[in-house]
């Protein structure tokens, strides 16, 4: 989506237009969700992180001053919800099956045998170098905007993206 777009999608938004919430919501519903499931890799807790971030977001729209910060605030909203409910879980010893996990991808075509070897690579990754190759390789986000979500410096993201190329160079050429 054009930048300008959703720039008056979110200020329609918090004048109280409910379409242009809703088409927000739609749009990055795709992408919030591979976002959550590779944080804690379980369906029913994506599906409850992107819920209550959504409902924090519908109830604090307001507050956001710059219309161009929304992409990194609801990243950043889902991510801490997500977090939250893994707390949670962990507080209330719930045992989670594997058989139970279902991986929310992305529509595959028939030559993605390479994308396919990239993404298991990637997620032999440490999580915070995975984060930050996700978000920027697979959702197109700036530094900035990825040092808004992880609640980082810049340049640590920097840092990390440089690390984790190295270590998926190393890991692909065994």
């Amino acid at each position: 989506m054009l930048q300008a777009k959703e720039d008056m999608l979110v200020i329609a938004a918090q004048q109280g237009n409910e379409q242009a919430f809703s088409f927000l919501c739609r749009h990055y519903q795709t992408s919030l969700s591979r976002f959550a499931y590779k944080l804690c890799g379980d369906h029913q807790m994506v599906q409850d992180a992107l819920q209550n971030a959504w409902v924090k977001m519908a109830n604090k729209l307001r507050l956001l001053q710059d219309p161009r910060a929304f992409k990194s605030w609801i990243f950043r909203s889902v991510r801490w919800s997500v977090y939250d409910l893994m707390r949670k879980s962990k507080r209330e010893e719930t045992l989670i099956e594997q058989d139970e996990i279902e991986a929310i991808e992305a529509p595959q075509s028939q030559d993605n045998e390479h994308s396919e070897n990239l993404l298991e690579l990637i997620d032999e990754l440490p999580d915070i170098d995975k984060q930050a190759i996700y978000l920027f390789y697979l959702e197109e986000m700036t530094v900035s905007q990825i040092a808004s979500v992880l609640q980082i410096p810049a340049g640590t993201v920097k840092s990390r993206l440089n690390r984790s190329r190295k270590t998926l160079q190393k890991l692909a050429g065994e």
